[in-house]
C-alpha cells in the first residue's frame, strides 16, 4: 500500500474515533430509546417532518425510493424443479390432436437439449392428459389440476413467455434468485434488505421457509446459498424458519441463562466490536452487532409469528387441511400471511418437486394438489385483510418442460424434459395488473412468438413495484458496480397498474 493511501486511511480511522467520541453519549441515549420503543423523527430534504420510525429497525442503503412505490413486500412461491406449462396453464389443443408424431424440425430448429434426452432417436409430441377449462372474465384456459387456482384466475397476472438462457436446475434456480447462474452473488431478498431495509425491527428483513412436494419427494435439493447474501454484508442473508421445536438454529439461550444475563452479554460484547470497528474500520463488525441484536429480539417476535394456534377453524379450511401440519406448503402460506402482517420485506417460499422426468401424470397430480388451494387462499386471504394491494406474490419454478416426451410415451404415461425457451409464472397483487394474461407461445408450446420476458425483465419489474430502479441499485465489489439485473432488464410496464 502506497504512503498516501496509508495516510487517507488512519485520516479515516482517526476522524470516525472523534465522531464516535463525541457521539458516544447521544448513541446512548438513541439506543435506550429503542430498548424502550420511543419513535424518532424522520425528515424530508427541506427538514420538514414526514414520518416517524423507530430507530430500531434496520435501514437500508437508499435515502429514498427512486419513484413511487406500489409494494411494500414481496412473497415468492418459488417452485422448484420446473412445473410444466404445458399441464397448468398453457392450453395446447395441437398437441393433443399430433399426439406421438415427431416434433418438427422446423419448430426446434436445432435448439439446445439437455444430456438426458438429446440422445432420444425419437422426439414425440405429447399433449397434456387433464383437461383445461376457461375461467375469469377474459375466458383464461386454466388445467382441472389447479381447481382453486381457476376460482381466482381474476386475481392473477399470468405470463406465459418467460425464458431463461439456463437449461440444468442449479444454474437456473440460481439465476432466478440472484441474476447470475453462477453462484456467489446475493439473492433477491438480500438486495432488498441491503436497498430497502426492514420495516420490522423485531424480525428480519428476508425470511426463508422450505417445503417437500409430494409430487417428486426426493427430488433437486436446495442450497442455502441461494438465500445468501454473496458480497453485501451478512445482516441481509435470508433467515431460514424451520418446521422445527427451534424454528431458527442457534436462537435459544442455554438453560441458566436470564434475559437479563444476556442483555449484559451483548452489551459488554458490542463494546469490545465498536473497540474492534474503531481499530479496524470492517463493517462486517457492525453486520455482527445488529445480528446479535436482532437474535435477541427474535427469541420473542419468532414464537409468536411461528406459532398458528390462534388462527380460526375457517382460515385453516381456507388453506386447507395441510395448513396444521408443519412444514407443509400449505402451512407455510399461512406463516407468510402472518410475516406479512408483520411488515417482512421479502418471503420467500421453496416448495421442491416438480421435477418429473417420467411419470408425469400422477406425480404432477399430487405435486399440484400440494399447492393449489393454499396459493389461492394467501391471495384471497390478503386481499380480505387489505394487505394484497402492497404485497406482490410471485408463483413459478426455473423453467418449463418439453412438449415432446423424455422416455417412451403410452396412453397414459410420459415423462418431459427441462425446457427453457418458454415457460409460464403468475403474479399477484402489489401493483400488478389483475386478470391479464401476458405473452404466447407457438402451438406447439415450443417458442415464444409474442412478448417475450427475460428474468432479467422479471427482476427488474419486481424492483420497480417496489419503488427502486433496478440499474441504481448497485454494489462496488472487487472494482466493478453489480446489480440484481446485471447489465439487462427492461421492466414490463404493461404488466402495471
Amino acid at each position: 500500500m502506497s504512503e498516501k493511501k496509508i495516510l487517507e486511511e488512519r485520516s479515516l480511522l482517526l476522524n470516525r474515533r472523534s465522531f464516535l467520541g463525541k457521539a458516544a453519549l447521544g448513541a446512548g441515549s438513541l439506543a435506550l430509546g429503542s430498548l424502550m420503543g420511543c419513535e424518532f423523527f424522520s425528515k424530508d430534504k427541506n427538514g420538514l417532518i414526514t414520518s416517524t420510525s423507530s430507530f430500531g429497525s434496520n435501514k437500508g442503503i437508499l435515502d429514498s425510493l427512486h419513484h413511487a412505490s406500489k409494494a411494500k413486500r414481496v412473497i415468492y412461491l418459488f417452485q422448484s424443479g420446473g412445473p410444466s406449462q404445458l399441464e397448468l396453464f398453457d392450453y395446447k389443443p395441437t398437441l393433443i390432436k399430433r399426439r406421438g408424431e415427431e416434433l418438427p424440425e422446423s419448430i426446434r430448429n436445432g435448439q439446445r437439449l439437455t444430456g438426458m434426452t438429446s440422445g432420444q432417436d425419437s422426439f414425440p409430441l405429447a399433449g397434456s392428459v387433464f383437461d383445461f377449462k376457461q375461467y375469469g372474465s377474459n375466458g383464461t384456459w386454466i388445467s382441472d389440476l389447479l381447481p382453486y387456482t381457476a376460482k381466482m384466475v381474476d386475481e392473477l397476472c399470468i405470463v406465459k413467455s418467460m425464458y431463461t438462457e439456463a437449461i440444468n436446475h442449479d444454474p437456473a434456480v440460481t439465476f432466478f434468485q440472484t441474476g447470475s447462474q453462477q453462484p456467489g452473488r446475493p439473492s433477491m431478498g438480500s438486495w432488498l434488505s441491503y436497498g430497502l431495509g426492514s420495516e420490522n425491527k423485531n424480525l428480519p428483513a428476508f425470511t426463508v421457509l422450505l417445503s417437500r412436494g409430494s409430487g417428486r419427494p426426493n427430488g433437486q435439493p436446495l442450497y442455502t446459498r441461494l438465500w445468501g447474501n454473496g458480497f453485501l454484508h451478512s445482516l441481509h442473508q435470508g433467515v431460514q424458519f424451520r418446521a422445527a421445536k427451534d424454528p431458527v438454529l442457534y436462537l435459544n439461550d442455554p438453560k441458566g441463562i436470564t434475559k437479563e444475563s444476556k442483555r449484559a452479554i451483548l452489551d459488554k460484547l458490542a463494546q469490545l466490536n465498536d473497540k474492534q470497528y474503531d481499530e479496524f474500520g470492517d463493517p462486517e463488525i457492525q453486520s455482527r452487532i445488529s445480528q446479535y441484536e436482532m437474535a435477541y429480539k427474535m427469541q420473542t417476535s419468532v414464537p409468536d409469528v411461528m406459532s398458528t394456534d390462534n388462527e380460526p377453524d375457517y382460515i385453516y379450511k381456507m388453506y386447507g387441511a395441510d395448513a396444521k401440519i408443519p412444514g407443509t406448503y400449505a402451512a407455510n402460506c399461512l406463516l407468510a400471511r402472518r410475516l406479512a402482517e408483520q411488515d417482512v420485506r421479502f418471503i420467500q417460499l421453496y416448495h421442491m418437486g416438480w421435477d418429473q422426468h417420467d411419470n408425469l401424470p400422477g406425480a404432477i397430480e399430487k405435486q399440484a394438489k400440494d399447492v393449489d388451494q393454499a396459493s389461492a387462499a394467501l391471495v384471497a386471504d390478503l386481499k380480505q385483510r387489505g394487505l394484497l394491494e402492497d404485497t406482490l406474490i410471485i408463483w413459478g419454478g426455473e423453467f418449463g418442460r418439453t412438449n415432446y416426451s423424455q422416455g417412451q410415451l403410452t396412453d397414459t404415461n410420459y415423462g418431459r424434459d427441462h425446457h427453457p425457451r418458454c415457460f409460464t409464472m403468475w403474479m399477484a397483487g402489489g401493483g400488478i395488473k389483475p386478470g391479464v394474461v401476458y405473452g404466447e407461445t407457438d402451438e406447439f408450446g415450443y417458442n415464444i412468438v409474442k412478448d417475450p420476458v427475460h428474468v432479467h425483465d422479471f427482476q427488474a419489474t419486481m424492483l420497480h413495484l417496489l419503488g427502486i430502479d433496478h440499474e441504481k441499485l448497485t454494489y462496488k465489489y472487487q472494482g466493478r458496480r453489480f446489480r440484481l439485473t446485471d447489465v439487462e432488464g427492461h421492466v414490463l410496464n404493461d404488466l402495471l397498474v
